[in-house]
């Protein structure tokens, strides 16, 4: 693998994971430098197999796998277990994702790894984390939404509770997996001791919602839905243009004070309905009534133009495309062309962050099932083409030609995918 010079060079994180939540996290950390070895099973990654595809290869696997080898063992043949516990003994950091109790049994949990390797950091990833009585739960996104509050928080008033657009639960999950990680390597460095990551979605989501909890913490009482504004302040949300809808931020008096200038209302600064920020949340709809009138004969560009040029923080609502080929996303560099497997030119995301000692971060494309079982074998554990070849001869290794068969008929269900 080429070296590079970033923030986590020298690092080897060996990845058991598999579809979102694990995958992020060590996309995250080979972002940064680290040397992730993907170790997967003999079908593959679940997520290998869900679309969109693009030239034959799923949108989501290629993702959240970048920047990273992968090497196909069997680990329910007690001689993959014995070759997946090698790799782990020359690694810093083993990331996994099985539901609590499935990792011992392939003979990679962290009791078994760390007996031999003191100084290893494990980051186990699941849906209700190692205890409680939820821990042994499968959990989708959708689950941990439903049972964090958040689908309940979102939404209308009046409508039911509504599924963020995006799987945020396991996005989080993995987010939080990676900072421990880093974590758990300072103090490494320290005591020369590695620690078991115990991270929960369930937890990593409320963690998501700090607002909603705050707020509950502080008063007792859960939020309630409240569409397209804030709860607590106003005017803060999403108002109608002549031809779409746009946002707007105001938060103080002085703010609002301008804010109400520049929509021709001066008279809304002297109503003592609108005096504070808690008493305009409480007049929230005669609030509305006032800027929706305003902005009922301007597009969503005028009012946004008029809006911005007064200091108002505003803006308008965009989709993704808008906003991953907007300028601004350009110029951070959101998403990096790359050269796919077959030689085409594939898009892949980038992680947000920018390091001014260091150039950016890479982006490779993810690798094909199998693809560096050899190199990882010959190189990282020091096996000779005999003992590779004996492997592969027994099924308990697999390289990219072999699994390409098994690979076309793989075919994952929701089950398979909460199964190890």
């Amino acid at each position: 693998m080429t070296v590079s010079r970033l923030p986590l060079d020298g690092i080897r994180v060996i990845d058991f994971s598999r579809v979102l939540a694990g995958p992020l996290c060590s996309a995250l950390l080979a972002d940064l430098g680290a040397d992730v070895i993907k170790v997967e099973p003999p079908g593959g990654d679940d997520y290998r197999s869900i679309g969109p595809f693009a030239n034959g290869e799923s949108g989501l696997f290629s993702a959240m796998n970048r920047n990273k080898r992968s090497i196909v063992i069997d680990l329910k043949t007690a001689d993959g277990q014995t070759l997946a516990q090698s790799l782990c003994a020359n690694a810093d950091v083993v990331v996994e994702n099985f539901r609590p109790g499935v990792a011992n049994r392939l003979g990679i949990g962290y009791q078994t790894l760390s007996a031999r390797h003191p100084a290893l950091v494990y980051a186990s990833v699941s849906g209700f984390g190692q205890t409680g009585p939820e821990s042994y739960r499968p959990a989708y996104d959708i689950i941990l939404q439903a049972m964090c509050g958040l689908m309940d928080a979102t939404g209308a008033p009046d409508g039911e509770p509504t599924l963020v657009g995006d799987s945020v639960s396991d996005v989080v999950s993995g987010i939080f997996a990676s900072w421990g990680v880093l974590a758990a390597l300072i103090a490494r460095d320290r005591t020369g001791k590695g620690t078991h990551v115990d991270v929960s979605m369930f937890d990593a989501t409320l963690n998501l919602t700090a607002a909603l909890v705050a707020r509950y913490a502080a008063t007792g009482v859960a939020q309630q839905r409240v569409g397209n504004r804030h709860p607590t302040s106003a005017p803060f949300g999403a108002y109608r243009a002549a031809d779409g809808h746009f946002v707007v931020a105001v938060l103080n008096n002085k703010l609002f004070a301008q804010f109400a200038d520049t929509i021709g209302h001066r008279a809304l600064v002297d109503d003592p309905r609108f005096a504070t920020d808690t008493s305009r949340c409480a007049h929230e709809s005669a609030l509305r009534a006032c800027i929706e009138q305003w902005a009922a004969t301007r597009s969503v560009a005028d009012v946004n133009a008029t809006l911005s040029a007064a200091g108002i923080p505003v803006a308008p609502i965009q989709s993704v495309r808008q906003a991953l080929d907007s300028e601004q996303a350009r110029a951070r560099g959101l998403l990096v062309e790359t050269t796919a497997a077959d030689g085409s030119t594939a898009r892949l995301p980038t992680q947000p962050l920018k390091f001014s000692a260091y150039p950016d971060m890479r982006t490779t494309r993810a690798p094909q099932l199998g693809e560096h079982t050899r190199t990882v074998l010959e190189h990282v554990l020091g096996l000779d083409a005999v003992a590779i070849e004996t492997l592969a001869s027994t099924g308990v290794v697999h390289e990219a030609e072999a699994v390409d068969a098994a690979l076309s008929r793989h075919t994952v269900t929701h089950q398979e995918m909460n199964d190890a």
